[in-house]
């Protein structure tokens, strides 16, 4: 059975001309389990894991697969299985083909191109092009390349992004299969609420930087829970929030107040004039949600 080894990126920065796209980032991801790496788009995702893969040089730091970068490894595609574009396959082939045309090149087997299909189902499919798969397809096709070297690290960019409510379900139960089996699985998203039920631990980034890391029952204790608050005048009540010494961020439901007593609110609130249209604790995945947009700011809230 595939062994997972451990990911670490140890001070790792990028700048392309007069932009840091990334700045010291400092962090392990352990084999046997499912790490999200979150964060609103243009975080830096993407280009942190690019230079994971080997796909663009740091400027300085070093980001490793089992204490050595990609670049050096023997038979990557036997140690690491990436799928960054779920868009990036030739139209005009099938699935099928799509997947022998990476298998030869990967030195791996043709009879994994079967296997693989299967295991991501999408055998019934196989033989239709590329340019006809739903992005829900391509998907599930970009999961079966990352598969075909039989790999103990899984990396995947917004996997779960243009499944349908099955396929979401499906690929949830998969993830965590695969961290059962001890292969290290790091999976990015935009969006908390996406992939908060797959999770085991989070490494949180925004603007480039390290916002937060740790096991995602830590978004709840962080805060000991949030408060929302509304008004039909909300620059008065953050006026009102930051007189008493409270931080909101805008949000979708109104603005949300880590670690807050409403009854407290409501009285910041009445002593300065200020309407309210709501007031009210959130608890669950929405108490999650609220931790993970005080951690990055209002550009994750999309």
């Amino acid at each position: 059975m595939p062994t997972g080894v451990p990911i670490e990126f140890r001070g790792v920065s990028k700048r392309f001309g007069s932009v840091q796209a990334v700045t010291d980032l400092d962090f392990t991801v352990q084999p046997g389990r499912v790490t999200g790496f979150l964060g609103p788009n243009g975080a830096g995702k993407t280009t942190s894991l690019r230079m994971l893969l080997g796909l663009v040089t740091p400027t300085s730091g070093t980001a490793t697969i089992g204490g050595r970068d990609y670049r050096s490894l023997e038979r990557p595609v036997a140690v690491v299985g990436a799928a960054l574009e779920a868009a990036s396959f030739h139209p005009g082939r099938s699935g099928r083909d799509s997947l022998r045309v990476h298998a030869l090149a990967g030195g791996v087997d043709a009879a994994r191109v079967h296997t693989v299909l299967d295991t991501v189902g999408l055998t019934d499919y196989a033989g239709r092009r590329v340019g006809g798969y739903s992005l829900g397809m391509r998907q599930r096709l970009g999961l079966a390349t990352a598969l075909l070297g039989d790999p103990g690290v899984l990396v995947l960019d917004e996997p779960i992004n243009g499944l349908d409510p099955e396929g979401i379900k499906w690929i949830r139960g998969f993830l965590r299969s695969l961290a059962g089996e001890g292969r290290t699985v790091l999976v990015s998203s935009h969006l908390l609420s996406e992939v908060h039920q797959t999770v085991d631990e989070v490494v949180i980034i925004a603007k480039g930087r390290l916002v937060h890391s740790g096991p995602l029952s830590s978004l709840e204790t962080m805060t000991g829970g949030a408060v929302v608050v509304d008004s039909p005048d909300r620059a008065a009540l953050l006026v009102a929030l930051h007189a008493g010494g409270l931080a909101g961020k805008a949000s979708r439901d109104g603005i949300v107040v880590p670690g807050a007593d409403p009854a407290a609110i409501g009285h910041l609130a009445f002593r300065a004039g200020v309407e309210l249209s709501a007031l009210y604790r959130e608890s669950g995945a929405s108490d999650l949600e609220s931790s993970f947009l005080a951690l990055v700011g209002e550009e994750g809230a999309l």
